[in-house]
């Protein structure tokens, strides 16, 4: 019968590998640990994987990480997912600067902010290239709400609005 890949590292005992997943706060490497720890033990690399929760080729792969990078070979590689952001922490605080200071009608020519024309701006700006809905979804992560107060007219006239809305009192 073939022997199956060798742990190369002496690092840790069978009783340190469990010692070791008892503490870790991560039970995908805690459950790893174990699996470690049964081969150690002597166990067959397929029984250790099946009592693990895995296939023994899963088990295979996380002993070739151990052998790599020790312990922290055995926690998955957490970064970041997706797509890296098109602006920097530093363009959108200038675009939240620019939200909560509000638009000038004569250069912005609007009274208020719209996704499509913060678009228009970031594009003038920072030369990027983003959609409505991806605005929507930056406003949305830097604390802004979709709902807004309706604009005042530049030009209105708040005591003349205070007079219409007073009426004679009721006969």
């Amino acid at each position: 019968m073939a022997r199956g890949l060798a742990l190369t590292r002496d690092d840790h005992t069978a009783a340190e590998l469990r010692r070791t997943a008892a503490r870790c706060r991560d039970s995908d490497a805690a459950r790893r640990m174990l699996a470690l720890a049964l081969i150690k033990e002597g166990r067959s690399r397929t029984e250790a994987a099946q009592s693990c929760g895995m296939d023994r080729q899963t088990l295979c792969d996380w002993v070739h990480r151990y052998n790599e990078a020790g312990l922290p070979g055995l926690s998955d590689k957490m970064g970041r997912t997706g797509p890296k952001p098109r602006l920097s922490p530093g363009q959108q605080a200038e675009i939240a600067a620019l939200v909560r200071k509000g638009p000038d009608p004569v250069q912005d020519g609007v009274v208020r902010w719209r996704r499509s024309d913060l678009a228009r701006v970031i594009k003038a700006r920072f030369d990027v290239v983003l959609a409505e809905r991806t605005v929507g979804g930056l406003l949305h992560r830097l604390g802004f709400s979709h709902v807004s107060p309706r604009p005042r007219h530049p030009k209105a006239d708040v005591a003349a609005q205070a007079l219409f809305g007073k009426r004679s009192a009721p006969s």
